[in-house]
């Protein structure tokens, strides 16, 4: 059966640790936890483990509630990523199995499979990623098979269509959507609703692909500045182990993106792209350029944007979440204090990400009318991998797939 078992109405409160202020949350997983988001309104929370199961907590003050248990996965669930509400209450998961599910609540604790991907990759699906809603319904999932798919609705058939993309021969780990505007057009209004995704391969470096609109094939863009294997002149910094994640910000200033990116090497970078020519009407072949967040001492699996853009959340292998922001001065990023990510939730948690004219945020406005209960989650898109656990004897942070998942390197002839 495809419909999901809601458990009981099991009530949890969350503990503060004294010693590090954290908030630990029983999350009922059997094994380790890999990723937890929460929904546009940060009234639910999905978490995924190698247990091959996904947990829905739903969050009012200062209760979590686990809601309903989804299965469907046969290997462990490395990533879940949620729909933007307007297409309703829509989650998809990826695993070790090869095989991206789209979930979706039909009532209130009851959950349904949309739909079924069972191996849509010949290898672990390592990330998975819904597309802003402009883009209509679809998600993009990597694989080590070194391949990345996307999934699209079609609303007039009802069936879910699926293209692959030849990205890194060595594996892909993950992948992340521009944001709607991110390259805006100020002579043509169909420039700036181009889908692009950004991914992050086995080979230490990053590629880009736009989608053509009018025939709907998906291209790679040449960007040889975010070629580490070739690195240029203009980037100071460069990954030298896979690229374990990527997450482009979102959109403040028309024709100013940036991208952060994390590797094994322990390095987390951002990618910044600015026009080169102020006369020039897009900045799509613009150069990146690099610069250094902070050297880990371990690993480092996870970064996630707040929903302004101006805050970073750095999951890494020492069992720590840090929070980051951009000096004012000489750009430097600096790690926050806990009354500095306080605030930066507080301005989150009201605000839509898009600023004014005169450089203020603007006020949050969603797309609908909430869910009755109250948003306690202030910043629910800084969440990420590492600040849940599960029923393990470690709070150590869950790692994503081994190396072993992807398929080897040839060999050298």
């Amino acid at each position: 059966s495809t419909m999901a078992t809601a458990t009981a109405a099991t009530t949890t409160t969350t503990t503060a640790d004294p010693q590090e202020g954290s908030v630990l949350i029983d999350t009922q997983h059997e094994d380790l936890v890999h990723d937890v988001q929460c929904d546009w309104y940060g009234q639910k929370m999905a978490t995924c483990s190698s247990d091959r199961t996904i947990k829905i907590c739903s969050l009012n003050g200062g209760s979590y509630e686990v809601s309903a248990t989804l299965q469907g996965h046969s290997g462990p669930v490395w990533q879940v990523s949620w729909a933007h509400p307007q297409f309703g209450v829509v989650l998809a998961s990826c695993g070790f199995d090869g095989s991206v599910l789209i979930h979706g609540e039909v009532r209130p604790r009851e959950w349904t499979i949309l739909h079924a991907a069972h191996q849509l990759h010949s290898s672990s699906v390592n990330g998975v990623c819904f597309a802003p809603p402009e883009f209509g319904l679809q998600c993009a999932a990597a694989s080590s098979d070194g391949r990345v798919s996307v999934l699209r609705h079609e609303p007039e058939t009802q069936v879910w269509s699926v293209e692959y993309l030849e990205d890194c021969p060595m594996g892909v780990n993950a992948v992340s959507w521009a944001p709607a505007g991110a390259y805006y057009d100020a002579s043509s209004s169909a420039n700036q609703e181009t889908p692009r995704l950004v991914t992050a391969g086995c080979d230490n470096g990053l590629r880009f692909w736009q989608c053509n609109t009018s025939t709907g094939e998906w291209t790679q863009q040449n960007v040889p500045q975010c070629d580490t294997a070739t690195t240029s002149a203009i980037q100071h910094h460069h990954h030298k182990d896979w690229v374990r994640d990527v997450a482009w910000a979102p959109s403040l200033v028309p024709n100013h993106n940036r991208i952060a990116s994390c590797s094994e090497d322990g390095q987390v970078l951002i990618w910044t792209q600015a026009k080169d020519d102020p006369t020039s009407s897009s900045s799509s072949s613009s150069s990146w350029t690099a610069t250094l967040v902070h050297q880990f001492d371990e690993p480092v699996w996870r970064v996630s944007w707040s929903a302004t853009g101006h805050v970073l959340a750095v999951s890494s292998g020492d069992a720590t979440v840090t929070l980051w922001k951009e000096g004012l001065v000489d750009g430097t990023w600096i790690r926050m204090d806990e009354d500095q990510a306080a605030a930066a939730a507080a301005v989150d948690a009201t605000s839509s990400g898009e600023t004014k004219e005169d450089g203020t945020p603007m006020p949050l406005s969603p797309p609908g009318p909430p869910p009755t209960a109250a948003v306690s989650e202030p910043m629910p898109t800084t969440t990420t991998a590492t600040t849940v656990t599960g029923d393990v004897s470690s709070t150590a942070p869950a790692p994503p797939p081994p190396k072993l998942a992807a398929p080897p390197p040839p060999p050298v002839m």
